[in-house]
């Protein structure tokens, strides 16, 4: 009788003992008044590891740490735009006036946590994989129209302020900008980025609409667990996430890594661009600053611009480049 009293104080102890540590840990994760992971909040996706694993590095996917701090120590020299003379070009710009100088900058300084080489982690060699016949044709098309510049609708989406690829849907680190606001209610998830000032609105729902077409596509989402998933398709344009046809499916999906870090990982499949999906995956992590204005339509005098002086050139006989015409 005595031992099996001694046995149930014991194990009520260890519940004593074994239950805070359960309290706090899934107390961990801020949650709404909805029971589901608080996601608000600000936050930046900018880093130094580019999407592709640079060549140079084809058969290293993570760096040492002292191998990080050399390239980190490279790449912000390589990428600095006060360093690169108008008349050489560098860095992927080609030779002629470069536009920004480093001030107006916001890109990442640093690589990601892990060290990875790329973002993109699928396929293994950290690359989009080649594109197909379907989209190189599709490309093709697309780049004469452009370099035709006959209209508005013929210059690329980041021209027009209406969309920009860093911002995506994917989100991917680019230049400047790579800030979003995070806003959920008990049926809608809100994606505001800062660049071009753009709201994703996101259902919580299991069925696509398709009576409206987007530029972002319609999107939407689900809880896996404590994995916030979203599902866009039915794209409006033919040129999204990275190039990719308005036939292209994209998975997001969102998850705390630590208190102010969520870990943001997509992958895309896209069978008129690609034969095989591949995926990527970014940290985003919790800053105080607020989003500002990214005030581009008000002050866009740079696509007339374009469209005049193609067609001045075309009036004196030129291509809309300035080259001379056969």
């Amino acid at each position: 009788m005595n031992d099996r009293i001694l046995t149930t104080l014991t194990l009520a102890a260890g519940i004593i003992l074994i239950a805070p540590a359960l309290i706090a840990q899934s107390s961990a994760i801020p949650r709404t008044e909805h029971g589901v992971p608080d996601f608000q909040g600000t936050y930046t996706y900018r880093t130094l590891t580019p999407l592709n694993r640079p060549r140079e590095l084809a058969d290293k996917a993570v760096l040492t740490a002292a191998e990080a701090i050399e390239w980190q120590k490279f790449e912000n020299r390589r990428q600095n735009r006060d360093l690169i003379i108008d008349s050489v070009g560098g860095a992927g710009y080609p030779p002629g006036v470069i536009s920004y100088n480093n001030f107006w900058y916001e890109r990442g300084i640093e690589t990601i946590a892990d060290r990875r080489t790329s973002l993109i982690y699928d396929p293994p060699n950290g690359r989009m994989p080649p594109t197909n016949a379907a989209g190189r044709q599709r490309r093709a098309e697309i780049a004469e129209v452009r370099r035709l510049s006959i209209g508005p609708e013929a210059r690329t989406l980041a021209d027009r302020c209406l969309m920009s690829g860093g911002a995506g849907p994917p989100m991917v680190s680019g230049a400047y900008n790579n800030n979003i606001q995070l806003i959920q209610t008990s049926d809608h998830i809100v994606i505001v980025s800062e660049m071009i000032h753009r709201a994703r609105i996101i259902r919580l729902d299991s069925e696509h609409h398709t009576r409206q077409l987007k530029w972002d596509g319609d999107s939407i989402a689900y809880w896996d667990g404590d994995t916030l998933v979203i599902h866009t398709q039915n794209f409006y344009y033919d040129q999204n996430g990275r190039g990719s046809s308005a036939s292209m499916k994209l998975e997001e999906r969102f998850r705390w890594i630590d208190e102010n870090t969520l870990e943001y990982d997509f992958t895309i499949e896209d069978p008129l661009t690609w034969d095989v999906s591949w995926s990527a995956k970014l940290p985003m992590r919790r800053i105080e600053d607020p989003l500002y204005e990214y005030a581009c339509h008000e002050g866009n005098h740079g696509l007339p611009g374009i469209l005049a002086g193609w067609r001045r050139y075309e009036s004196m006989g030129m291509n809309g480049d300035g080259t001379p015409k056969q």
